[in-house]
């Protein structure tokens, strides 16, 4: 920044600065006292103090005018990446006179949106006034932000005088949650060890259905491997298969292998994946968590989807993954091999030759490998698995 410019912006922060025609009304005056010094004709000296006074008087009433005007924040609910975030101020007169041609200034972070001022007629005494706008996050994360700048020039117009407010604030934007219709990685695959111990605790007893404790009406968004066709082809209507729930028997673990070094646009794309995968798992499972290198375990959607807006790739690894069988989203295909049984995986492979990405490609398990130049949505929906099962 220009020396000049640091000095303008020091003497309007902490007293006031010129406008235009205060710089003009400052010129003037100082040749009326410079020549009335020379001349020493009693008209000049009359002239150069009436803009000396004016000058003064300017300079101080925007000063005046911006104390007693407190600020507030209205609340911020979280959003995702591309969805409408509303920000709000509140701006409160506490004097008993009237605060006209304010200029207010909030400054979030440059990767949520860029700085917006508003201008205000009047504030009457002891009243409020509030202002919102509107921005479109693109990236996510967690943004934070201090300060909101009040300006005025009140009322003559001739000196700015800007303040600053502390009003802390934290907006959260949760990455983009693809409207999954199906989830064949989830619905067919992994967690076999899991319905196993389940036939197992059930004992030999209705048996007949595997873990099916009763038959109810289709519902929009049932998984089709739970409608039993000869039940329905009897009643004319089709019917789903209730199981059996058993605690820790079916939980979804999705675990975002956070620790290891992505491709920048794959890792975005992993914590798209991630989220799409929880709300999907969410609609058909009494229990879904994440699990990320550096927080653990996370139970719950708020807890969830925020841990997924600041998540890092190359964290350090401080939570164990869990003994259980997990959905592994990684972009390292040698730490497939590690999983626990029963579990599956999306790989993003790296950016290397044909040959060597068919030879890294991992063989255990069921999983689904992630072309990042096609609809991420489309293949999480597609039944073109890779692998076998262990």
């Amino acid at each position: 920044m220009h020396p000049i410019h640091k000095l303008t912006a020091w003497l309007e922060t902490h007293w006031a600065v010129p406008a235009y025609a205060g710089w003009v009304i400052l010129g003037l005056t100082t040749f009326f006292l410079l020549a009335a010094a020379n001349t020493l004709a009693g008209w000049l000296y009359v002239l150069g103090g009436l803009g000396l006074g004016l000058l003064l008087v300017s300079a101080v009433l925007p000063i005046q005018s911006l104390q007693g005007v407190q600020v507030e924040r209205l609340p911020l609910l979280p959003v995702s990446v591309g969805e409408s975030l509303n920000l709000g101020l509140k701006l409160s007169n506490s004097t008993k006179a009237v605060k006209s041609l304010l200029q207010v200034q909030d400054q979030p972070p440059s990767s949520l949106g860029a700085a917006t001022s508003h201008s205000i007629a009047h504030i009457p005494a002891q009243a409020t006034y509030t202002w919102t706008y509107t921005v479109k996050p693109q990236q996510r994360g967690v943004y934070r932000w201090q300060k909101v700048q009040l300006r005025s020039a009140a009322p003559l117009g001739l000196f700015w005088c800007r303040r600053s407010r502390p009003v802390q604030t934290k907006a959260i934007v949760y990455p983009q949650i693809l409207p999954l219709q199906q989830c064949p990685l989830l619905d067919h695959s992994g967690h076999d060890q899991d319905r196993q111990r389940q036939v197992h605790q059930m004992g030999p007893h209705n048996n007949t259905e595997g873990v099916t404790r009763s038959m109810r009406p289709y519902r929009w968004g049932d998984p089709l491997r739970l409608i039993h066709w000869r039940t329905s082809a009897r009643h004319n209507e089709l019917r789903t298969r209730e199981l059996e729930m058993f605690a820790g028997g079916q939980t979804l673990v999705i675990a975002l292998d956070s620790s290891n070094a992505w491709h920048p646009d794959h890792f975005e794309q992993a914590v798209i994946a991630a989220a799409s995968l929880y709300a999907y798992g969410q609609k058909h499972q009494d229990q879904v968590q994440l699990w990320t290198a550096q927080i653990g375990l996370q139970t719950g959607r708020q807890a969830i989807l925020e841990t997924l807006a600041q998540v890092q790739a190359a964290e350090v690894t401080v939570a164990p993954l869990p003994l259980h069988s997990v959905v592994w989203l990684t972009a390292e295909p040698g730490s497939v091999s590690a999983l626990p049984p029963g579990s599956c995986w999306l790989l993003w492979p790296k950016l290397t030759s044909p040959k060597h990405h068919q030879d890294a490609l991992p063989t255990q398990g069921q999983g689904l490998v992630i072309q990042s130049d096609q609809p991420l949505q489309a293949q999480l929906q597609s039944l073109m698995m890779s692998g076998q099962r262990s």
